[in-house]
This record gives structure tokens, C-alpha cells and sequence, in this order.
């Protein structure tokens, strides 16, 4: 497991680029709110450390994870951003219900990497368990929204590079 090697807020400073000038969309789901919420807060407080201002991050609410690409897909056309981050928590239950929708929301956020020129960071988390999606929303695991939000910055700098 990549949480048992390496803190989901565990990151050299300095290979972080400045977000300074960047304008960061952020889609949040509302299911699992105990959990998305603190997804979002670690990935704004990161934001924010690293030079973004608070007037350019663009937070957006979606009902759940399913909505995530559509609310990415509508920042990226309307919202004037470098990036987007989508941010979820799904939980394994009793249905197939898990799969489609983790499935959905890969799949959605592999194309709309393929197919913009913004790009679109993976924060959904996928666990078996509340106990589990809490450890990696601000737990013993770190913060997926940490992790996402240097994801962005460093992904915008790898565009910015070969333009």
C-alpha cells in the first residue's frame, strides 16, 4: 500500500513550484462530507502555502462523486483556471455501486486529461472503510487534498515548461 511508504503529506518544499499567479478549480463532492471537507481544507491550506491566493481558488460543490468530471468539465470551459482538482470519498458497500461509480470517475478524469489543456488532478478516495477514508483525509495516512494540490502545481509546471 502507497500509504504504508509515503505520507499522502509528505513532500520536499522545494520541488514544490509557485502557485503564485495560478488559478486553481476545485470540485468537491458533498457525500461524504465528513470526509471531503477535510480533503478541501488540506488541499486549500496548501494551496495557499505555496503562493496561490485565496481570491484565485475556485471551490465548487457537486452532490457526489459520480458529478466530479462534469464539475471539472464546467471549471475548465468557464472557470478560466490552470487546473482542477476533483476531490471525493467513496466507500465500499454492500452493491457493485463502489465500482461503477470509482470506475466512472477514473475513466471521466483520464479523458478529460486527454482531451483539455488543463490539467485535471485525481482526489477521490477509494476505501473499504469510513476508518480508512478518514486516516487519508488529515489522518495517520496524511491528506489526499495535501497531495492533490501539489499534484496541480507541479502538473502546471510541466505544461508551462514545453509551451
Amino acid at each position: 500500500m502507497a500509504t504504508q511508504l509515503n505520507n499522502l503529506s509528505s513532500y520536499d518544499p522545494k520541488q514544490v513550484p509557485s502557485g503564485q499567479g495560478k488559478r486553481i478549480g476545485i470540485v468537491v463532492s458533498e457525500w461524504n462530507s465528513s470526509v471531503t471537507t477535510n480533503l478541501l481544507r488540506g488541499a486549500t491550506d496548501t494551496l495557499l502555502k505555496f503562493g496561490v491566493s485565496l481570491d484565485d481558488i475556485v471551490v465548487e460543490y457537486v452532490p457526489g462523486s459520480f458529478e466530479l468530471t462534469y464539475g471539472a468539465k464546467v471549471l475548465i470551459a468557464k472557470g478560466n483556471v490552470d487546473s482542477v482538482i476533483v476531490l471525493g470519498c467513496v466507500i465500499q458497500g454492500e452493491t457493485p455501486h463502489f465500482n461503477y461509480v470509482c470506475d466512472s470517475v477514473t475513466d471521466g478524469t483520464t479523458q478529460l486529461n486527454l482531451t483539455q489543456d488543463v490539467p485535471v488532478i485525481f482526489g477521490l478516495l477509494t476505501t473499504n472503510t469510513l476508518d480508512q477514508a478518514k486516516a487519508r483525509a488529515g489522518g495517520r495516512h496524511g491528506n489526499k487534498g495535501d497531495e492533490a494540490a501539489i499534484t496541480a502545481l507541479k502538473m502546471i509546471a510541466l505544461k508551462e515548461k514545453y509551451q
